[in-house]
């Protein structure tokens, strides 16, 4: 008997919930065989879920609400276990504890001696101890709002989660307004990176990512001032977003921006010393953190880090200009695009960089994004080697693997596009 799509959906649903909840057992083992062959199953069963989304026009609605519930299903199961011992949500807890006692976390070292007594067992395994933080200040002040209401990692994984599920609700807003089916929203509540890196690791990425999806919203409703206000909070969280400035061009007014720029700035106040900009160890993540980066570490070779940092944030300024003008028409992919460019010149690609990405992805000039926030897992590996205390390094066949699948993607799509033109051309002739 042959499958119904809906039929088929749920069945790579089920998959995708038995792999995930066998993978969040593992969690604190992150990268051993045992957490990334079940989360591969998963990324695998999530593009043939991709596939169905693209060849069938429509899903009833009770499929979307079945989807939705088994999505919710893998997130709790992860959200009930404990992230790694060294994981970034633990630096989020300490700078929100050290900001409520009256620390700057852009100037105090959690490893001086000094500060002993101000850790909390949450907080002494939290990785990078002898710098301060790197965050912006909007990160910051989310930190420290959490922790105030429970100063806990169980709390900040809630609060994140809480953030997704808000994607998911603005998603389908976006969607019944554009006309575009509902059941897109699974693309994005059904990547194996949510379960992951939101309700298992937690990071904050998250919260930027909502901030501008909102932003994006607000464009297509025209609330120019809510749109450019968001847009600079999401960019006060994490700073990727900064390349999709051009897209913002005559879509808000100079006053709006004005606006926007008031609010980054009042995030700033309360850690402005002695007139200096706060960046805490952004500098040195700069200088020194690497991971993933194929392409920034060709560049290194010639250029200073700092040049190449900037070249990145040029090509996802260039990418925003050039899908500016390409179209004028608000789209989901002018926004994918830019950040996805800038991330990969970038001299650090984690794989919840790529949260950032996931709710622009829903047509097929997205295709290979989506593949890499799957071809992204096997790079899970590199916590399991440096449990073995092997260097913290991508072995090459990996990002053979993970930029190999991407290229590939891309050259298929750009292939059949070259062949559609060349029959219409012979069509017309």
């Amino acid at each position: 008997m042959k499958l119904t799509p809906s039929r088929r959906l749920y069945a790579l649903g089920l998959v995708m919930l038995a792999a995930l909840t066998i993978c969040s057992r593992k969690l604190s083992s992150m990268g051993g065989p045992s957490f990334i062959i079940p989360l591969a199953v998963a990324g695998i069963a999530y593009l043939l879920a991709i596939r169905e989304l693209f060849f069938t026009s429509r899903f009833p609605r009770r499929v979307i609400v079945i989807g939705l519930v088994l999505a919710a299903l893998w997130r709790l199961a992860f959200l009930q276990m404990p992230p790694g011992s060294d994981d970034d949500i633990h630096r989020y807890v300490w700078d929100g504890r050290v900001q409520r006692l009256g620390y700057d976390p852009y100037m105090v070292v959690p490893s001086d001696p000094a500060l002993a007594a101000l850790h909390t067992p949450e907080t002494r395994t939290l990785n990078n101890p002898d710098l301060p933080s790197p965050y912006p200040a909007g990160a910051e002040l989310f930190f420290r709002a959490v922790t105030a209401i429970h100063e806990s990692v169980f709390a900040l994984k809630v609060a994140f989660v809480v953030c997704d599920f808000a994607i998911v609700l603005v998603l389908l807003d976006i969607l019944g307004r554009s006309g575009q089916a509902a059941h897109w929203v699974l693309a994005y509540a059904w990547n194996p990176l949510l379960a992951t890196e939101v309700a298992g690791s937690g990071h904050i990425d998250i919260v930027g990512t909502l901030l501008l999806l909102v932003s994006f919203a607000a464009l297509s409703r025209r609330w120019r001032a809510v749109a450019a206000v968001a847009f600079g909070l999401a960019v006060a969280v994490k700073f990727l977003p900064i390349v999709l400035l051009p897209l913002y061009w005559r879509r808000v007014r100079m006053r709006d921006a004005a606006l926007a720029a008031v609010a980054v700035g009042l995030l700033y106040v309360p850690f402005f010393k002695h007139g200096r900009i706060p960046i805490g160890s952004l500098g040195t993540y700069v200088q020194s953190f690497r991971f993933n980066d194929p392409v920034f570490t060709t560049l290194e070779r010639m250029a200073a880090p700092q040049l190449v940092v900037g070249l990145a944030v040029l090509v996802g300024f260039l990418t925003a200009i050039w899908m500016r003008i390409k179209a004028p028409a608000l789209s989901a992919d002018a926004f994918a695009w830019p950040m996805a460019a800038s991330l990969l010149c970038a001299p650090v690609v984690y794989p919840w960089y790529l949260l950032w990405l996931l709710p622009f992805l829903r047509s097929a000039s997205t295709v290979p994004i989506i593949i890499w926030t799957v071809s992204i897992i096997p790079t899970y590996y590199v916590w399991h080697l440096r449990a073995l205390g092997r260097p913290w390094l991508v072995p090459g066949w990996i990002m053979l693997l993970e930029y190999g699948s991407v290229a590939a993607a891309a050259a298929i799509i750009g292939f059949r596009r070259f062949r559609r033109r060349a029959a219409t051309g012979c069509s017309t002739d």
